[in-house]
């Protein structure tokens, strides 16, 4: 039987913290990083780390097998956790509860890094009120083929009109293709409300820059930059400040000064460069929690919208209908009366599996299979959804045929592969109705 690695304990703020398996390679594809490696990383950042998390619920997003494996979302707090961890008990849309783990200093961020957490996915809330946030969150999706000189213009007119609308925003790469803007608001405003607030910023920056901007939640219908407002309903959360990402070089989510944002480039903030960058220029979102706003006048853009007659934008899938929104339904699979209000979209499933590399290689197999059809697509015809199922997530991806002529089109066959983990629940769920 193979003997069992010892554990390195640590001493942080007066507490003993081990790092079980501390050699386990947790990148081992580009850069070469150890647990024991990620540990030290977070904790020569760990005034700017727990800047994004401190007093926050935590959602603990757990690569236990590293970087390069499935990770699992774990809601719930570990029983065997040190007795000075606090814990808070959320509420959910679904009616459940779970006792989630809250960081209050650097003993407590390494004892979750030892759990497999490579990200950081705090809530927006604070434990002294759970129900109303204190951060709206701009996340800026690029669809495929966008360039990140894109990104970096939509994040500019972001900027602008916060600062109309009298908010400040507080910009970081988000450590993959796209970039985050946080903005520090009083916690006066529902979930509801703050993804409103969001919704209309997203339309209102979408009409200013409509070539390359996109509020639409259908990805057959976005195009540019996707500013996803979702990302504001409850229980939904983000990477924080610092966190690194499951990416071969181990990319950072790293904060950005606004005169950094024209120049940046995503690759340049890995957690080999970003403690050195800590250590000269510091937190560049130390000072957010001082800049706190008034949604007010984003509430205003919402009600003209609603005026206009915009109704809601869609929800994520798992929430119950919302009043006021707009049928749940992708455009493409509408089935609407004598005036469909939207052309349907020519769509095929190829693949589904929950390792993304899977995924991407049945895309190249229908490729191959079909050549005549995917010499026709373009870029943002292929859509690479990230699922998210109950405790983890898995890949869809869809062509649009769109492109191809008609004769050319391939009909639907059996996704390669069809390894769809929530298909099991969703039949038993009909089962049910």
């Amino acid at each position: 039987m193979k003997k069992q690695e010892p554990a390195e304990l640590l001493s942080i703020d007066g507490r003993q913290v081990p790092i079980t398996h501390p050699d386990k390679l947790y990148f081992s594809r580009e850069a070469k990083v150890s647990k024991l490696d990620l540990v030290r990383y977070y904790l020569s950042v760990a005034p700017g780390a727990l800047a994004g998390i401190v007093d926050r619920p935590i959602v603990l997003k757990r690569f236990v097998n590293g970087a390069e494996a499935e990770a699992f979302y774990q809601k719930r707090a570990p029983t065997d956790r040190p007795d000075w961890l606090r814990t808070v008990t959320l509420s959910f849309p679904s009616g459940r509860t779970a006792e989630e783990v809250v960081v209050d200093n650097a003993a407590g961020l390494i004892w979750i890094v030892n759990l497999g957490c490579i990200e950081l996915h705090p809530h927006p809330v604070r434990t002294a009120d759970l129900d109303h946030p204190d951060e709206l969150r701009v996340d800026l999706d690029p669809g495929p083929g966008v360039s990140w000189s894109d990104v970096r213009t939509v994040a500019l007119e972001v900027k602008s009109l916060l600062e109309e609308v009298g908010l400040r925003g507080w910009p970081k790469t988000s450590g993959s293709r796209g970039m985050h803007i946080n903005v520090r608001i009083q916690p006066r405003w529902t979930f509801s409300e703050v993804r409103r607030a969001a919704v209309a910023l997203s339309r209102a920056v979408e009409r200013r820059i409509p070539a390359l901007a996109s509020s639409k939640w259908w990805k057959e219908e976005r195009h540019g930059v996707f500013l996803d407002y979702n990302q504001n309903a409850k229980d939904r959360t983000t990477c924080s400040a610092y966190s690194v990402r499951p990416l071969p070089d181990a990319r950072v989510s790293a904060p950005l000064h606004w005169h950094e944002v024209p120049e940046c480039d995503p690759a340049d903030f890995t957690m080999f460069t970003v403690p050195a960058r800590f250590k000269k220029v510091g937190n560049p979102q130390a000072d957010m929690n001082a800049h706190s706003g008034s949604l007010e006048k984003l509430l205003e853009l919402a009600d003209k919208d609603q005026a206009a007659g915009l109704a809601d934008a869609p929800w994520p899938p798992h929430f119950r209908r919302m009043e006021g929104e707009a049928k749940r339904v992708a455009p493409s699979r509408a089935k609407s009366a004598a005036k469909p209000s939207r052309a349907r979209m020519p769509l095929l499933t190829v693949a589904n599996s929950p390792d993304q590399h899977a995924a991407l290689a049945g895309l190249e197999r229908w490729k191959q299979k079909h050549p005549e059809a995917a010499e026709h697509l373009a870029v943002d015809d292929v859509l690479v959804d990230s699922m998210r199922g109950r405790s983890s997530t898995w890949t869809r991806i869809r062509v649009n045929l769109r492109h191809v002529p008609e004769a050319l089109r391939p009909s639907q066959e059996t996704p390669d592969p069809d390894d769809d983990p929530t298909r099991e629940w969703r039949e038993q769920r009909k089962k049910r109705l």
